[in-house]
């Protein structure tokens, strides 16, 4: 019988940005996510993005924390978000939003298989993928 893996799913990834309350701004507007402000274990202020079960945690190049990427990049992120709803509607909020996508929808394969995906950017130029799982064929 073969191990289980050692991971079992994604809970966070953190996003550096130029400014923090833009960001948020844009995700609330584009994605409906919910802004959360907390302290770290250092007390240091600490912004994210609440979604699901999930977060994405905010910083700019001056947050302080002990655990940071050695070189915090603006525009270098690329994700993937599994939509909540069809995809013709995150579509659809998105042109109501003025926010152009960058291409789709087109064929994707995702974790658990095959996807239709948007791609757009956010302020900083992070690139945002949101798909749904294609229906069984």
């Amino acid at each position: 019988m073969p191990n289980p893996p050692l991971i079992d799913r994604v809970d966070h990834l953190v996003l550096t940005v130029s400014d923090i309350e833009a960001t948020t701004r844009f995700y609330e507007r584009a994605l409906g996510m919910q802004r959360e402000f907390f302290r770290g274990p250092e007390g240091q202020p600490r912004h994210a993005l609440l979604f699901g079960n999930q977060k994405i945690n905010l910083q700019d190049r001056s947050t302080e924390t002990p655990t940071k990427a050695r070189v915090p990049t603006l525009g270098s992120g690329d994700f993937c978000l599994i939509a909540g709803v069809a995809l013709d509607a995150v579509i659809e909020h998105l042109a109501r939003e003025q926010i152009a996508l960058e291409a789709g929808p087109v064929p994707r394969r995702g974790a658990l298989g095959a996807l239709r995906s948007i791609y757009f950017r956010d302020p900083d130029g992070n690139l945002v993928e949101v798909a749904e799982y294609a229906a069984a064929s």
